[in-house]
């Protein structure tokens, strides 16, 4: 069944205030964060240096807002090798749709597992955030193979500045389908309120805490 579009490119368009707050909040913010997390910065590059002795970062190429392509940084959870395993392990996919996610991951390194729970492995995207390729809340961007599948339907969770953290990661993350987090996304745009982003963020620190379907 082909689902219509479902946002009010209107309501996109009358949103300058919303997001001139939102771009401020975004810039004070993730640069406070960068500085104060420095300490632990630090240990978990420690940490994954020990681990495997391989780089502490990982980047890859994402599609943000309206399809445009940014480089997206995390600390790295898998092998150096595991971009050339996934063409080994895709019939494994654990996930409805075009992303792919397994549980079991054999690329995901023993403290990536930890990072990975925690999603302390997105603390990089900070600096993302600082540069405004992402918000600190929003939909999260997809890689280009992803992209490339996509329906209509599907492409306007794009019509907005990606985020760090979103409804999806808070409402169950990989317990949810690729089409629940869709429209989940698309909830969000419609309701996009300073006070909502507010309310994810302080869900998305139970959720490090207390973490939910991570993997």
């Amino acid at each position: 069944m082909v689902r219509s579009a479902t946002i009010d490119q209107d309501v996109l368009a009358n949103q300058h205030v919303y997001l001139t707050l939102k771009r401020s909040f975004d810039f004070i913010a993730s640069g406070l964060a960068l500085v104060i997390l420095s300490p632990l910065f630090l240990l978990l590059a420690i940490l994954i240096k020990v681990d495997d002795r391989g780089p502490v970062f990982f980047s890859q190429i994402r599609i943000g807002k309206d399809g445009s392509r940014f480089r997206m940084y995390k600390f790295r959870s898998m092998g150096v090798d595991a971009e050339k395993q996934l063409a080994k392990l895709v019939d494994k996919n654990e996930i409805d749709g075009t992303m792919f996610k397994m549980k079991h991951d054999p690329r995901v390194t023993r403290i990536g597992r930890f990072i990975r729970k925690t999603s302390l492995d997105e603390l990089p995207q900070l600096y993302n955030v600082l540069r405004g390729d992402m918000s600190l809340v929003g939909p999260r961007p997809c890689l280009p193979r992803e992209y490339v599948e996509y329906s209509d339907y599907d492409k306007q969770r794009l019509l907005v500045t990606p985020g760090c953290t979103g409804l999806w990661q808070v409402s169950g993350r990989n317990a949810l389908s690729f089409s629940q987090m869709v429209n989940l996304d698309l909830q969000y745009i419609t309701h996009r309120s300073i006070l909502n982003d507010i309310i994810i963020l302080f869900r998305t620190v139970k959720v490090i805490f207390m973490p939910n379907q991570a993997y």
